[in-house]
C-alpha cells in the first residue's frame, strides 16, 4: 500500500486544485454575473426549454469581454458579454445565441464536468509520474517531452467532450424545430468572433475541434437523423 501512496497523492492533490479553481470560478460567476433578458433571445429559449421538458431555462451572462460560453460546474449556463455584444451589434443571430447554449447544456447533460475533474486528477499525476522517468532518463528535454504528452492527452479529451455537446446540441436544435443551421453558421463566424486564438498551434494540443471537422461531424450526424 505505501507504495502506492506518492501516486494517490498526487491524485487528491489533482482533486483539490480543481475543487479550488471550481470554488473560485463559482466566486467570479456569482459576483459578476446577472440573469439575461432579451426579448428577441427569450422565444428561442423558450423554444429549448420545452424540447428539452423543462418550464424555464435559465440563462446568465458573465461580464467580461472574450467571446465565449460556458458551463459552470453547479449545472448553469453562461454568455460572455463580450458574446452579448457581438449579438446586439447584429453579428450574431438569437437563433446562433440558441445553439450556443445548446452546446453548453450538452456539456451538462453529458456530465463532462465531473469527467473532466477526474481527468484533471489523473493527468496531474501521469505528468508528475513522466517527469520524473523521463527527467531521469533523457535529462534537460524529459520534462519538456512530459509536459507535451500530458497536454495533447488533456486536448484530446477535451476535444472528445467538445463533439459530444455539439451532438447534443444538434439534437436539440433539431427537436426544437430551430434546425443545426445556426449551429454551422455561428462555427463558420467564430474564428473571426473571437480573432482565431487556435491559429498554428497544432490541432492535437487544442483544447477545441479545428471548426472544419466539427461542422462536417454536425452535418453528417443531421444527415444520419435524416434532419439535413
Amino acid at each position: 500500500m505505501l507504495r502506492f501512496l506518492p501516486f494517490i497523492l498526487l491524485i487528491a492533490y489533482g482533486l483539490a486544485l480543481w475543487h479550488f479553481s471550481a470554488w473560485s470560478l463559482k466566486r467570479q460567476l456569482d459576483q459578476n454575473s446577472r440573469r439575461l433578458r432579451d426579448t428577441r433571445l427569450q422565444p428561442v429559449l423558450d423554444r429549448l426549454a420545452e424540447a428539452l421538458g423543462v418550464p424555464d431555462l435559465p440563462v446568465h451572462v458573465f461580464q467580461i469581454a472574450p467571446v465565449n460560453g460556458l458551463a459552470a460546474p453547479d449545472g448553469r449556463i453562461f454568455l460572455t458579454e463580450g458574446f452579448m455584444e457581438k449579438y446586439r451589434a447584429g453579428e450574431v443571430t438569437p437563433e446562433e445565441i440558441g445553439s450556443v447554449v445548446a452546446h453548453e447544456l450538452g456539456h451538462v447533460a453529458r456530465g463532462h464536468s465531473r469527467r473532466r475533474m477526474i481527468d484533471f486528477s489523473g493527468q496531474n499525476a501521469l505528468r508528475i509520474l513522466l517527469m520524473t522517468l523521463l527527467g531521469r532518463l533523457l535529462p534537460f528535454i524529459g520534462i519538456w517531452i512530459a509536459n507535451v504528452l500530458t497536454t495533447a492527452l488533456a486536448a484530446r479529451l477535451s476535444q472528445r467532450d467538445e463533439f459530444e455537446a455539439d451532438e447534443f446540441a444538434s439534437a436539440l436544435l433539431i427537436k426544437a424545430g430551430i434546425g443545426v443551421e445556426p449551429q454551422i453558421s455561428l462555427f463558420e463566424k467564430l474564428d473571426a468572433l473571437t480573432k482565431n486564438p487556435g491559429e498554428g498551434v497544432p490541432a492535437w494540443l487544442l483544447t477545441h475541434p479545428k471548426t472544419p471537422r466539427r461542422v462536417a461531424a454536425i452535418k453528417a450526424n443531421a444527415q444520419r437523423w435524416g434532419a439535413a
